[in-house]
Parts: C-alpha cells; structure tokens; sequence
C-alpha cells in the first residue's frame, strides 16, 4: 500500500494550495470578473520587533524564492478544487498557472526594522495574491528564528554554538529553522536532515540512554570511544557530574592519549553549568586534558549564556535547542503583505490607527551610514526619487532628520525579474556571513537585551505628501 506521504520531505517544493483558502476565493472573483490580468505590488513589511529587540535579521527568502519556482496545480490539486465547486474556467486557467512576476528588496541575512519595506512582489493580481501566504509563511518563522539565533550569538561571542533543537521544534518546521539558527550565526546543527539538504556540520553526542544501558558508566564511555576515538564527547552528568562521570571520562581520556587520540569534550546537561564548568575544566586541565573541550546543554537562551559568561564558566560549546527553534518568548513576526498599487495607481489601507495606515506605491528603502561608517538610518523613499535631503518619522509627522551630506546605499535588489530568478540563492553559511557583516555594522546599542535604541526609520517627504493626498482623497469620496 502506498502511503498517502511521501517517504522524504521536500521542502522547497510546494503545492499552490498551500495557501490560504481566501487567496484562491478572490482569484476565481478576479478571474470572472475579467481583472485578473492587473498588475499589482505588494509589499512585505512588520510592524513590531520580537524580543523587545532592536532588529530583526531578515532570512527564508532563498527558500521561497526556491518554492516560488515550483509553484504547479497539479492535476490532484484541480481536482481538489472541483470538488470544492471552484469555477470549471477558473480552474483551467490555474492548470497553466505559474509564476511570471519579479520580486525585489532586501538581501536574504540583512538587518531590518519595523514600517520598512523588506520585500516588492510585483505581477498579475491572481499570481501576487497566490504567493502571499506561503511567503508569509516562510519569511515570518525564519526571520523569527535567524534573529533569536543571532542575540544567542551575540551572547556566546566566539564560542561554538549548535543547534540541538529539532525534537522541540514545530514538526518539520525544525528543518527551515535550524537553517535559519545557522543564518543567525549558528556553527552546527542535530538536525541530520538539514544538515544534509542545506550544507551544514552534522553535531551530536550522546543520550543518557547509552550511558544507562551498560552496567557501569566506565563501560559506557570506553565504548563509545572505541567507535570515535577521533571524536569522541562523553555526557558525565548521568549519575553524578563530579563523582562518577568526570572521573570516569578522564580515565578514559587518558587511555585515549596513549593511542595519540584526544578526548574531544565532555557534555554538562544538568546543574549549575557555571559550578560544574570550572570545576570541570579544573579536572581536565590538572589530568593534562588541556585541549578537551566543555560542550553545556539544557534549556538555554541568550539571557542564560550572558549569564553563565558573566561568571566566567569554562565553557567553549553551547548546544541551545528550546528557545531557540521556538522562538521563544515571541512565536512569531507580525509581517504582513499589503497592497502598494494597482493597475498603474498607488493604493493604501487608512486604519483609525495611523500605525496601521500603509504606505502607498513603489518604494525603495534607502540605508544612511554615520561618520564610522556605520548604520544610521533608513529612509523608504519613492522608486523615482534620488536621496532625499530629510526624512519625517513615518507617525509623528513633526519629528525629522536631515540626510544631507550622509552616505547611503539602496538596499533593494531584484532577485525575481517576469519569473526568472536573477539573484542566485546562496546557501546558509554564505547568508551567514553577510549577517555577521551587516550586524557588525549595526552599532552595538541596538542589540542589547534590555532597553535597546531605536532605529532612525523615516520616509521621504514625497512619499508622505503622496499618502496624505490618497487619504484625503479617499476621505471626500466617502463624505460625498
């Protein structure tokens, strides 16, 4: 019998039904009334930092644009569709369906604040709409995960950080996250799977499964390192970390060295890490395991590792799995994809909160460095201008910044041009780097954990005078 799954996960290949029900509703809409040939733009944006942060790391746009691709209705998915009484013209139309339309914005690994557009999906009405959710989707979790990973890193400093979080993680979400944990800044990954798929170190140890499974723990150890004499981690907290396991992994350890091996590392899982650390490494370094490394685990986050490092815990490798591959405390980004013009005109959403009115037309998002050289300000401007001499706060119209005389980049890439990818898809090591450079660029008091400064966001004039003349415009068409 033939399982209604199939036996490997591919996850940059998806159906266009995984989509919101209302996505194809308004297409068929679209399509009968003859519109579905309007060109659109939308764009992708948040409005709120997770983590009371200070950024977000941008990341999932390579998968998507991989995703983007593949988009087919096959012939399962029409009739799927049929059963649900969709339209029988609809419906051919959808058979041919692919996407034609171009994307532009922000690179995959840039740093990104709230109101700013990231990403400009461009197309037929009936394509923007279609692409909406599953964008949505992968860049709100991966951008969530690869910014939690990066305040870890931020905390670890140069320390060796793996990803031990798939067990914990939502289903195979935990593929595209310990993608986007390797983004954020992460060496390694548990996660064989990915590993595999996205060019990622491969980490693990052992269970405590192992260690109780032979009569004594000695037993355990010289077994294990009988199989990995050349990478061999012990985990010494199963009975007692000081008593029994250290002891224990030491003897081992030395026996190694007598065979020219090393004992790579001992795993702490348990306790007071600080403590037991340095305790720890006191063993190891008075045996002469000088070069054997101290790898912690257990319900770790970047507020724990700051800690641990504040009291000076011997410690060279985080495993960091819960927080991290949940994104805990937050669970998600607010991102949002809203129309910005339509058929050859601007268009906004007015919201009785101003924060909630959007920004209308095609925009481009313009980064202002200060005399370092460092990240100073965005400014999202209209596509058609130059650089614009100030920017006003995008809600509190009284407040500006003057940009004269600053240097800036265009932050806007094409990646999609009429269904062609043009910006090649990097892999998570390439997009981890540039996230290191953008985030060394990015000046330190906008990554601290607690109170972090806000970041100078503004639009340009022109594109404020536009917004205000739809909504008065908009507003008299309602009182007449």
């Amino acid at each position: 019998m033939t399982h209604k799954y199939h036996d490997q996960i591919n996850i940059t290949r998806f159906s266009p039904l995984y989509t919101d029900m209302y996505q194809l509703t308004m297409g068929q809409a679209y399509f009968l009334s003859n519109k579905h040939q309007t060109q659109a733009g939308f764009d992708y944006f948040f409005r709120k930092l997770p983590f009371n942060g200070g950024y977000v790391l941008f990341a999932g746009l390579s998968d998507l644009i991989d995703s983007i691709g593949d988009l087919k209705f096959g012939s399962s998915d029409i009739d799927y569709l049929h059963k649900q009484e969709f339209n029988t013209d609809f419906l051919e139309y959808l058979k041919s369906f692919s996407f034609r339309g171009t994307i532009y914005g922000m690179q995959e690994g840039e740093i990104v604040f709230p109101v700013e557009p990231i990403l400009h999906v461009e197309g037929n009405i009936i394509e923007t709409q279609l692409v909406e959710t599953l964008l949505l989707n992968l860049l709100n979790f991966q951008s969530l995960i690869a910014t939690k990973a990066s305040r870890v890193r931020f905390s670890a400093g140069n320390r060796l950080l793996t990803d031990f979080g798939l067990r914990r993680a939502q289903s195979t979400g935990g593929i595209h996250a310990s993608k986007a944990a390797v983004i954020g800044g992460f060496d390694s990954t548990s996660n064989v799977f990915a590993a595999k798929i996205h060019d990622i170190p491969p980490s693990g140890t052992m269970a405590h499964s192992f260690i109780e499974s032979f009569d004594s723990e000695l037993d355990a150890f010289r077994a294990y390192a009988k199989v990995f004499p050349d990478q061999c981690v012990l985990l010494v907290d199963t009975y007692n970390t000081l008593k029994s396991g250290m002891p224990n992994a030491i003897t081992v350890g030395k026996e190694l060295a007598k065979h020219g091996k090393t004992l790579s590392g001992i795993r702490l899982d348990s306790g007071d890490l600080a403590y037991l650390s340095k305790r720890a490494r006191t063993m190891l370094d008075e045996a002469g395991l000088t070069e054997t490394k101290i790898i912690v685990s257990n319900q770790l986050d970047e507020r724990v590792i700051k800690s641990l490092l504040d009291q000076n815990a011997a410690i060279d490798i985080f495993g960091v799995g819960t927080s991290m591959i949940t994104g805990r405390p937050d669970g998600a980004i607010d991102g949002v994809f809203k129309l910005a013009h339509s058929d050859g005109k601007p268009r906004l959403k007015i919201s009785e909160n101003l924060q909630k009115t959007t920004l209308p037309g095609k925009k481009k998002v313009l980064r202002y460095l200060n005399g370092d050289g460092r990240y100073y300000a965005d400014c999202v401007a209209l596509e058609t201008e130059s650089s614009p001499d100030i920017m006003v706060h995008p809600f509190e119209k009284e407040k500006s910044l003057s940009l004269k005389g600053l240097t800036f980049e265009n932050l806007f890439i094409e990646h999609i041009k009429d269904g062609t990818v043009i910006n090649k898809t990097k892999t998570a090591a390439e997009i981890r780097d540039l996230a290191k450079e953008r985030l060394g660029l990015l000046p330190d008091e906008h990554k601290r954990f607690d109170f972090p400064h806000i970041y100078k966001v503004g639009v340009s004039q022109n594109l404020l005078n536009l917004q205000t003349k739809l909504m008065t415009d908009m507003q008299k068409r309602q009182t007449q």
